[in-house]
């Protein structure tokens, strides 16, 4: 262990630190679309030849230090081979690593940097909020103004709970509809990721699908036994779990869109068919839109689609890059909450000042004029552009996206859930994953996860990220 950390202080010490501050210029108001200025060594212009050397080892000795040396597993590269980047800073589109290269980022922190990386207007609030204080563990009036916007935005909100990330939104909108309900069975969808508390590791997407994990060990059995699943896309299983369980189900969880079983959108009338069979059933719907919501649209995928759910969870956008989760309804069913109700759920940094700084700025910047087209036309460009690649390549591919959400398949498709996924060409995958690192493009390290564009991005960046997607497909 001594010697792990000395190895990790050790590169520290050695200037780890590769990006100067200097040849590289803010990101200024977002209708200007500037490129960021490349720093001392680009990977897209070969002055350096592409090496990984510090990442190593940093990652070597993080493996000492944390359980597969990492906080969250995908973040390990188990699936796509190779070791995980180490990155020291990210601005606008970009990121660098440890060892100077430098990236065009589709991952976007998972979602929230949807204005961009290290926005300058969201970073100067922040400065201002953090000289009051990083915590309180109290009220604040941040918390009224982000509020405020969820519910004027978000169509099936009247009330919402903040709370401090998606698993925890998720946690608590659980419990809350089988409060409300007095039901205990929910259905879930295989490949739905929608956290990782208990009752939602059953088939589920995401890391669970990217290292091979059937159902994570230290689940009880009791805690899935009422969880329930189908597949995505496929409302006559849905039918057929509501009539084998009459007056049980509480809810139907799912990702409107799904992004942890890669990129797969809902097949026409699959969400309005949800919808009836809930309402006939005296069941609740719940849109996961952690990754979809405010990002799809400004009121997130339910307003996109015109399908209001009964209950919403949120996250990442609604935080512009700090940790934040939220769950909301109307207030009929948000008025059992603690403590205007019995249902019981709490957190001390829930409503932190800091996150609600960076959303309530996050969100100003998506109401510009404009926001949705631009992200709906850079990541059409994008998707169409990598399959246009593929097919002069000899590859078989799919993919799709909706506004600033993408992803594609190293399969002929087409992908409706998860089965389908799980067709795609993952060794393939890995090879394509590794090649475009090193033309310098940062992609999500699974087969099995959605992609993120955002404001930042230029036409620029997606012709870079077409140019080296075909160079890296006619290699592999």
């Amino acid at each position: 262990m001594a010697g792990a950390a000395a190895a990790a202080a050790a590169a520290v010490a050695s200037g780890i630190s590769a990006r100067p501050a200097a040849p590289r210029r803010a990101v200024t108001r977002r209708c200007a679309r500037p490129s960021v200025v490349r720093a001392a060594i680009s990977v897209e212009k070969g002055e350096k030849a592409y090496t990984v050397q510090k990442s190593e080892e940093i990652f070597n000795a993080a493996k000492e230090l944390m359980p597969g040396g990492v906080n969250s597993p995908v973040r390990a590269f188990k699936s796509v081979g190779g070791q995980p980047i180490v990155f020291d800073s990210v601005k606008g589109s970009r990121m660098w690593d440890v060892d100077g290269n430098e990236y065009i980022d589709y991952v976007g922190s998972w979602g929230p940097a949807i204005i961009g990386h290290a926005d300058d207007e969201v970073n100067a609030a922040l400065i201002e909020t953090l000289k009051k204080g990083t915590s309180f563990g109290a009220p604040c009036l941040l918390e009224n103004i982000l509020a405020e916007m969820v519910i004027s935005a978000v169509p099936s909100v009247e009330m919402v709970r903040f709370v401090n990330s998606g698993t925890e939104a998720c946690m608590g909108a659980l419990r809350l509809v089988r409060a409300f309900t007095g039901r205990e069975k929910i259905i879930k969808f295989e490949g739905c990721y929608h956290g990782h508390a208990d009752s939602f590791l059953v088939k589920a997407g995401s890391g669970v699908a990217t290292l091979g994990l059937p159902d994570s060990p230290g689940v009880p059995k009791g805690a899935t036994y009422e969880t329930l699943t189908g597949p995505y896309n496929d409302a006559e299983a849905v039918k057929k779990l509501f009539e084998e369980n009459k007056g049980e189900i509480a809810a139907v969880f799912l990702e409107p869109v799904v992004g942890n079983a890669g990129f797969i959108p809902p097949q026409p009338g699959f969400l309005n068919a949800l919808r009836d069979l809930t309402k006939q059933n005296g069941a609740l719907l719940v849109f996961d839109e952690v990754m979809t919501g405010f990002r799809l649209a400004y009121g997130g995928a339910q307003e996109y689609f015109g399908i209001t759910p009964d209950v919403t969870t949120m996250g990442k956008v609604i935080g512009g890059g700090l940790p934040v989760g939220a769950y909301g309804a109307r207030r009929e069913i948000m008025e059992m909450v603690a403590p205007a109700g019995p249902m019981y759920q709490a957190g001390t940094l829930s409503g932190n000042p800091l996150a609600m700084t960076a959303g309530i700025h996050t969100l100003k910047r998506l109401t510009e004029p404009g926001t949705y087209e631009y992200l709906d036309k850079v990541t059409g460009d994008l998707v169409r552009g990598i399959l246009d690649a593929g097919a002069k390549t000899g590859h078989e591919m799919c993919g799709g996206h909706v506004r600033g959400m993408f992803g594609v398949f190293f399969t002929g498709g087409p992908v409706h859930n998860f089965a389908d996924a799980k067709k795609s060409d993952t060794e393939k995958f890995g090879r394509f994953y590794q090649g475009m690192l090193e033309e310098g493009v940062y992609l999500a390290p699974s087969q099995f996860e959605a992609g993120f564009t955002s404001l930042a991005h230029t036409s620029q960046d997606i012709e870079k990220t077409i140019e080296a997607a075909e160079k890296v497909l006619k290699r592999i």
